[in-house]
């Protein structure tokens, strides 16, 4: 039985193991690298910009050429944040250059376990299994001019495109099924990083402390999905009150509201018996 990698725990001890991290990153990005410490939680000292970020799990190659942050997301932040936070790993090499060069490539990979909320700038929701940011640099010809090399890439198990690459697909299947298939799960374990990785997060192979802290993050989720619903019931208790107040049908409100009229029934009539008294 698989962990799931949608759990930070799980996420970690997978992908902080040298040889996971670089089969990965060689699947990904479609080239090989050797890196040296792999670090977790890596915060900068002194910050970079204003804000005092952390990346889950950071590594340099070593050659000290390039730098990779692999960054699980559980929920949706803007992109806005990660363009942040990837122009501030670009940004922090200028605290100990001489000089305004970069000596290092960036790349920064993200990977969101949940489908997306994120829409893009003509509003429409975003629904691709890969995405790619770049620099490129054109001139009045519209000819690219290779200045950098820097990238991120997201990654989203939960909107499959048949155009994406098959070594970025047998990584996204892993983590899917570790989500929704841990008991018997179909991956590609001629992949080595793959195999390794599967055997790395068998439930069997997690410490006592290691399950603790697996437990507690799954309680906290729970307690927040939990916490999530009941203000998403509040506002519709709201929503039916002020509707119904107003002259609209229970049919009305309950077609609005997409639920049974007989739900919305019992909102507006619970209301009613505690107009008397505050019901929040």
């Amino acid at each position: 039985m698989l962990g799931n990698l949608d759990n930070e725990v799980v996420f970690k001890k997978a992908f902080t193991d040298k040889v996971v991290f670089q089969c990965f990153v060689k699947d990904i990005l479609g080239f090989e690298v050797q890196v040296g410490k792999i670090e977790t939680e890596k915060r900068f000292n002194p910050k970079i910009g204003n804000i005092d970020f952390e990346l889950d799990i950071y590594a340099e190659s070593v050659d000290k050429r390039i730098c990779i942050e692999l960054q699980k997301v559980q929920y949706d932040y803007t992109f806005d944040r990660f363009l942040h936070y990837f122009v501030m790993l670009i940004a922090g090499q200028q605290q100990s250059a001489k000089e305004y060069s970069i000596n290092q490539t960036v790349y920064q990979i993200l990977v969101m376990t949940l489908p997306y909320t994120l829409k893009d700038l003509t509003g429409r929701i975003i629904t691709d299994e890969m995405l790619i940011t770049n620099f490129t640099t054109r001139n009045a010809s519209k000819v690219e001019r290779l200045l950098y090399r820097h990238s991120f890439v997201t990654l989203n198990p939960n909107h499959r495109d048949p155009n994406t690459p098959q070594p970025v697909k047998d990584w996204m299947d892993f983590i899917y099924e570790s989500m929704h298939n841990p008991n018997n799960p179909t991956l590609n374990l001629q992949n080595v990083g793959i195999k390794r990785a599967a055997e790395l997060i068998e439930v069997t192979k997690f410490t006592p402390k290691q399950l603790a802290a697996k437990k507690s993050i799954e309680q906290a989720r729970n307690a927040k999905i939990v916490g999530e619903e009941a203000a998403e019931w509040r506002q519709k208790v709201r929503i039916a009150k002020e509707f119904y107040t107003n002259g609209a049908s229970v049919e009305f409100i309950a077609k609005g509201l997409r639920q049974s009229i007989e739900e919305t029934q019992a909102m507006i009539d619970l209301t009613a018996e505690n107009d008397r008294k505050p019901f929040f």
